[in-house]
C-alpha cells in the first residue's frame, strides 16, 4: 500500500512544482514591466491618427509603445492638441504623421524637434482629386505624370475652397493634393514599407523584426488589394455617392467613380443645385446608395437619400476605430467597406 501512496504523490508534487514555477515566471515578468513603467527600452512612438497608429503597431510590434494623438471617435480634422500632448510629442523617439490632414498636428510636430519624424505623405505619390474622381487610369507606374490629370476640379471647386479654411483639409503646401492615401491598399503598403525602413534606422537593434513585420503587413495588404480587384471587377454600376470625398484613391485604383456630395468637407451642406445634379447622376449611372461615414453626421446622406429615393449605407474612411466601426482594425473595416461597395454597385 505504501508504494501506491508514494506513486500517487509524485505526480501531484510535480504538478504543484510546475504551478509554483509558472507563478514566479509570471510575477517576475510583471514586476520588471511595472518597474520601467511598461515602456522601458521600448521605442516611444507618437502616431497622429488611426491609420498611422495601425502601421506603427503592426510594424513595431513588441518593440514599440504607441500613443495616438487622436482619441477614438474624434474627427481627426477637428483635432485640437492639449499642452500635455504637445509635450508628449517632444518626448517621443519616433513620430509618424500624415501632413495635410491635421494642421494642429503638423504645427506641433514642426516645433517638437524630434529627430525621427516621418511624414507618410512623402512615402508614396499624392494626387489631386476633385469631388468627382474616376478610375480610368490604370497605369500606376506613371502616377507622377498623371497626378494632375485627375485634378479635374468640377464646377463645385469653389465650394471646396469656401470650406478650406477650417475643415482641416487645407493642404496649402501640397497644392490641393488628396491626403487619403491609406484607403488604397497599394499606396498604404508603399507607406508601410517606408515606415518599416525608417523604424529599422531609428532602432537598428530590432531591425530584423521590423522587416519581418513589414513583410507580413505588406502581404496582408496585397491580399486585401486582390480581394478588392476581384470583388469590384464586374459591377452593375461603377459610380458611388459619398458625403465624405475620401475615396478618390480607392476609386481610381479599382476603376470606380466617386461622386462627393460636397467636396472634401464631410460636414458641408450640399447646395440644392448639387442635390439635383446627384439625382441626375444617380438615375443615369444606376446608383442605388448614398454612403455616409461613422464619425461625421449622417444628416446630409439621409436628407439626400430621401430627396432622391436612394438607400443609405456606411463607407468608413477609417480615420478612427470606435465601437460603431464595422470591424476591430484597418483590415477588417476595409473588408466591410468592400462588402458595402459590392452590394451598392451590384457586384456580379
Amino acid at each position: 500500500m505504501t508504494v501506491m501512496n508514494v506513486r500517487r504523490l509524485i505526480p501531484t508534487t510535480a504538478v504543484a512544482g510546475a504551478v509554483v514555477l509558472g507563478l514566479t515566471a509570471l510575477s517576475a515578468c510583471s514586476t520588471s514591466d511595472a518597474a520601467d513603467g511598461g515602456n522601458g527600452d521600448k521605442l516611444k512612438v507618437t502616431a497622429s491618427f488611426y491609420p498611422m497608429q495601425f502601421l506603427a503597431e503592426k510594424i513595431g510590434g513588441e518593440h514599440v509603445a504607441v500613443t495616438s494623438l487622436t482619441k477614438p471617435g474624434v474627427e481627426p480634422h477637428d483635432l485640437e492638441l492639449t499642452p500635455r500632448q504637445i509635450g508628449s510629442i517632444s518626448e517621443s523617439d519616433y513620430v509618424l504623421y500624415l501632413k495635410g490632414i491635421q494642421p494642429a498636428v503638423d504645427d506641433a510636430i514642426k516645433q517638437s524637434g524630434v529627430k525621427n519624424t516621418v511624414d507618410a505623405a512623402t512615402l508614396t505619390t499624392l494626387e489631386n482629386h476633385g469631388s468627382e474622381v474616376s478610375g480610368h487610369d490604370h497605369d500606376h507606374e506613371g502616377e507622377e505624370e498623371h497626378a494632375d490629370e485627375h485634378g479635374h476640379e468640377d464646377e463645385h471647386g469653389h465650394e471646396e475652397e469656401a470650406h478650406e479654411e477650417g475643415d482641416g483639409h487645407n493642404h496649402g503646401e501640397e497644392g490641393g493634393a488628396d491626403p487619403h492615401i491609406w484607403l488604397d491598399p497599394v499606396k498604404y503598403a508603399e507607406v508601410a514599407k517606408g515606415v518599416g525602413k525608417s523604424l529599422e534606422k531609428a532602432d537598428p537593434d530590432h531591425a530584423a523584426d521590423y522587416k519581418k513585420n513589414t513583410d507580413a503587413l505588406v502581404a496582408e495588404l496585397g491580399e486585401l488589394n486582390t480581394a478588392y480587384e476581384t470583388g469590384l471587377k464586374n459591377t452593375a454600376t461603377k459610380t458611388f455617392i459619398t458625403t465624405h470625398s475620401a475615396f478618390g484613391y480607392l476609386a481610381e485604383r479599382y476603376g470606380l467613380t466617386q461622386q462627393g456630395i460636397a467636396g472634401i468637407d464631410p460636414e458641408a451642406e450640399p447646395s440644392p443645385a448639387r442635390i439635383q445634379e446627384i439625382h441626375t447622376i444617380a438615375e443615369k449611372e444606376k446608383v442605388t446608395t448614398v454612403f455616409f461615414e461613422t464619425l461625421a453626421s449622417d444628416k446630409t446622406a439621409k436628407t439626400l437619400a430621401k430627396d432622391t429615393g436612394l438607400k443609405t449605407g456606411v463607407l468608413d474612411p477609417l480615420e478612427g476605430i470606435t465601437e460603431k466601426s464595422q470591424g476591430a482594425d484597418y483590415i477588417e473595416v476595409m473588408k466591410s467597406n468592400l462588402a458595402a461597395l459590392k452590394k451598392a454597385l451590384g457586384a456580379k
